[in-house]
């Protein structure tokens, strides 16, 4: 017979169907609402003291909560938090399902299925990007399998910070699965949603090759050293994905593509249509400078590495900021991806919206358009060669909530030769356009877009895109 406990006064936990160091997943009946839930009992860190439990506690919570606005059919959902017998426990969706991690004891994957696989992951990734939300421990054991239908979901958002993983501290604690860690994270920066994008690639590679990008080593402090180089494997399993791969493991994170970019190039290789993305990969002197570079961060890591305390998560269970203006954020519900176009996303990590240089007599703001619709056609004609004037046409509130910079701004038009605007349709200050833009490297990409036009100091300003 089946070990029964209450919680709350209204879940039965029913039976452990998965957990790691991290804590135990139970299969559980609400009876509140007649429904199986999963409920994931957190661990809290062991002989650290009460205060840091506490911590700990309180950042389970929080992080329960956060991930609680994200509700898309490939994430699974958070019902709500409890705080019971001293401990966080989390009512989730429950899926019956296996792990990609145990999926991937059978062996590498093909190229095509880890397309649809990855298209799934990206749409709720990219979601969750535009509420905000960064994952932080995107790997196989956070990727569930659906067994009736083999729908792909992703799990366990923001609870890998919330206990304290994937984080190097002051006092050098630094826990997670290095092998999936991007390498400005290895080295001790903030997640962001660039390293959600490089853990995402991570997870693909291995899928694809049949081991980690980093490769292994039984000593976790060398595979942490491994992960803060960047340095990887080059995939030979990967096929038409090798460009887009590449870009997503590149060491330099305003290189990467962003999540709902990535989504929209998969769609494309899995339609057979030509990609928009062009992989960049420097060569190999470059490559070796840019290792040099972040020589300061082993420098840093080897200082603390007698006291680093590596606490692997095994077997646990399961934007556009130039071209027009970043996309709106959508909401966590909307899984339908994005049709911006490519461009840096905004970064939690970024530096607040900065103001370019001052302006000159060449870079003055444009003069008042008649209607919204001369107001964009306008912005878009200063694009590239007035791009001073360009982020002023985007109003304070659009580069606050995108934690847009002028240099952001800046680095993605140096791709692009203009932009060409038709079939421009006026509703009230929301407008509607074909944007068609030029590559500096040829060719042209075309999208519709709509945009938020409001009045300040009697002209129009960009406020939102969707």
């Amino acid at each position: 017979m089946e070990e029964t406990r209450r919680l709350a006064d209204r879940f039965d936990l029913i039976e452990p169907v998965g957990g790691g160091s991290m804590g135990t997943v139970w299969r559980a009946r609400d009876d509140n609402l007649e429904r199986t839930v999963a409920v994931k009992e957190l661990l809290l860190p062991h002989g650290q003291g009460e205060e840091k439990s506490d911590e700990a506690k309180n950042r389970a919570l929080r992080e329960a909560r956060i991930a609680a606005r994200l509700v898309h059919p490939h994430a699974i959902t958070v019902f709500g938090v409890i705080d019971e017998q001293d401990r966080p426990w989390i009512i989730m969706e429950y899926l019956p399902s296996t792990s990609l991690a145990d999926k991937l004891r059978e062996g590498p994957m093909e190229v095509d299925d880890v397309i649809r696989l990855a298209i799934q992951l990206c749409s709720a990734l990219a979601a969750a990007h535009r509420a905000g939300i960064v994952h932080r421990d995107i790997k196989p054991g956070n990727v569930l399998l659906g067994e009736d239908d083999g729908t792909v979901k992703i799990t366990d958002f923001g609870i890998s910070r919330a206990m304290g993983d994937v984080q190097l501290t002051a006092t050098g604690e630094i826990s997670g699965t290095p092998a999936f860690l991007a390498p400005e994270v290895a080295r001790g920066e903030d997640a962001t949603f660039a390293s959600d994008v490089f853990s995402l690639g991570a997870t693909l590679y291995t899928a694809l090759e049949g081991g980690t990008p980093y490769g292994t080593a039984e000593n976790p402090i060398a595979l942490l050293y491994r992960a803060s180089s960047g340095e990887i494997t080059p995939p030979t399993r990967s096929g038409i994905l090798t460009p887009l791969l590449n870009r997503l493991l590149d060491v330099r994170p305003d290189s990467r593509p962003t999540m709902t970019e990535t989504e929209r190039e998969l769609r494309a290789l899995a339609a057979g249509e030509p990609t928009t993305l062009v992989a960049e990969e420097p060569p190999p002197k470059a490559r070796k400078g840019m290792l040099i570079g972040v020589l300061a961060g082993f420098l840093v890591l080897a200082a603390v590495a007698a006291a680093v305390v590596v606490v692997l998560t095994r077997g646990d269970d399961g934007q556009t900021g130039a071209a027009p203006p970043p996309a709106s954020q959508s909401q966590a519900t909307t899984p339908t991806p994005s049709s911006e176009p490519a461009a840096p996303p905004p970064s939690p990590s970024s530096a607040p919206p900065s103001t370019p240089p001052p302006s000159t007599s060449s870079s003055a703001p444009p003069p008042p358009a008649q209607t919204p619709g001369q107001a964009l056609s306008a912005y878009y004609a200063l694009i590239p060669g007035n791009l001073q004037a360009g982020f002023a046409t985007l109003t304070d509130n659009f580069k606050r909530t995108k934690n847009q910079s002028f240099e952001r701004y800046s680095n993605f038009w140096k791709d692009y030769r203009g932009v060409a605007v038709s079939n421009i349709v006026e509703s009230g200050n929301t407008v509607s356009a074909t944007l068609t833009y030029s590559r500096a490297a040829g060719g042209t990409m075309t999208e519709k877009a709509t945009f938020v036009m409001v009045q300040q100091d009697g002209r129009y300003l960009i406020d939102s895109q969707r």
